[in-house]
């Protein structure tokens, strides 16, 4: 006879599956709405960003005696920021630090952020939009969180949503600002609670920028050559290479900061030292160049030859500007320096220099970050798919020659590089 099935247990049973995938469908349609709204306020702010961004750098670059007014903006940048607060302006590693434990990032960061790095690229530091992007995204994200009411652990993932919007907005990439943002914060732990409202928040945003015809950086497709064991050992050591000058630019921006401090201990009178240095390293190279993001060097290297000091300038552009407490970010000047390093370096090595330049870029990207996976994908929505080994390949290699290097003090290193074991610590 055969048993007869107990009714009431598959009763419990249909009534919890029926609970949890009702949890799951609220949990869904919840973040898909906070998304959403992420998104589009990020998306707007971050093309806010990215269009007077892009009108000062036209009008430096129409003026060059706007140069003359850096060491006076940086005086005005520490005004505002005393004025609202900040003494000690923790930047990036706030945000960053927010998530992993309960600090508090204030809304008045954005306008501070988005003003400082504006007056910066107007009076040409060297100094990027992305880092700016992070510190904007995250403000605001927070501040959704708190107007939506949301429970502190949920707060974080609003965080990390507003980071991928306003970097998917500026950068033009809505995939690798997905995977970065839940990347960078805890080298290798991802948060993977925050991928679909993070990939809605950056879908939004990026199709904000699409909508407002605001173009991004454009950079051309490259078609890999045949893989052969020889190309192989090429694009590991170009990769071992750009493993090594992350850390010499990590080194330089974090340690021009603590020299600047060290000898000049008034914010006053720091930022206006550093923006007199910054002045005279320009005179000195006979050349615009280095200041700002750097973009016309950035596609000359994609199409041309660099000079072959090009990514060391830049670095010590990068460090003077960004040590001395001018605002903006370090991503683009590290494209820079990956992409100017590549184009010297490749054809000594008897590859192409447009290859070389991206695949360089996409390395120190990666070293500065740790962030392997958001790179490969990077390199695949800048440069198309048929080069993804490649970029692969030397996103693994930099990853590891980089060693616990990285940009921003607050990322934590959660496992060994080398090893499958748990460490905890930060980077350096």
């Amino acid at each position: 006879m055969l048993p007869q099935p107990d009714w009431n247990t598959i009763k419990k049973k249909l009534h919890f599956q029926l609970n949890y995938s009702s949890l799951y469908v609220t949990w869904f349609l919840r973040w898909l709405i906070f998304g959403a709204i992420t998104g589009v306020v990020c998306g707007l702010a971050g093309a806010a960003f990215l269009v007077s961004i892009n009108w000062v750098t036209a009008a430096r670059q129409a003026n060059d005696w706007l140069i003359f007014l850096l060491p006076f903006a940086g005086l005005l940048i520490v005004f505002t920021y005393h004025r609202a607060g900040f003494r000690q302006d923790p930047g990036t590693n706030l945000v960053l630090a927010s998530i992993q434990s309960k600090q508090h990032i204030p809304i008045r960061m954005a306008p501070l952020i988005f003003f400082g790095a504006v007056i910066t690229h107007l009076c040409g530091g060297s100094a990027g939009r992305e880092g700016a992007a992070l510190q904007i995204g995250g403000s605001i994200g927070e501040a959704l969180g708190r107007l939506f009411r949301l429970h502190d652990t949920d707060i974080n993932i609003i965080v990390i949503c507003g980071m991928s919007a306003v970097f998917a907005s500026l950068f033009g990439t809505p995939i690798a600002a997905t995977v970065f943002s839940m990347e960078v914060i805890s080298v290798g732990v991802i948060h993977y609670s925050a991928f679909v409202p993070c990939i809605v928040s950056a879908s939004i945003a990026y199709g904000i920028i699409q909508k407002l015809h605001i173009d991004a950086s454009i950079f051309p497709q490259i078609y890999a050559p045949e893989f052969t064991v020889f190309l192989f050992i090429k694009i590991i050591f170009l990769a071992m290479l750009c493993g090594i000058v992350s850390m010499l630019f990590c080194i330089s921006v974090h340690g021009a900061e603590r020299l600047y401090k060290k000898y000049i201990s008034n914010d006053y009178q720091r930022i206006f030292v550093g923006g007199c240095l910054v002045i005279a390293l320009t005179m000195l190279s006979g050349t615009r160049a280095y200041n700002g993001q750097g973009a016309d060097m950035l596609q000359l290297a994609m199409t041309g030859t660099c000079p072959t000091f090009a990514f060391f300038l830049k670095i010590l552009f990068t460090a003077l500007t960004l040590g001395a407490g001018f605002k903006g970010g370090e991503i683009v000047p590290t494209l820079f320096v990956g992409a100017t390093l590549g184009n010297v370096v490749a054809p000594l090595l008897g590859l192409d220099a447009t290859l070389g330049a991206a695949i360089g870029m996409i390395s120190l990207f990666c070293s500065v970050v740790n962030c392997p996976l958001a790179s490969v994908l990077l390199s695949i929505e800048l440069f198309g798919h048929s080069s993804a080994l490649l970029f692969c390949i030397a996103c693994a290699v930099s990853y590891v020659f980089s060693g616990y290097y990285g940009l921003y003090s607050s990322q934590k290193i959660m496992y060994d590089k080398l090893h499958p074991q748990y460490i905890n610590t930060r980077s350096h």
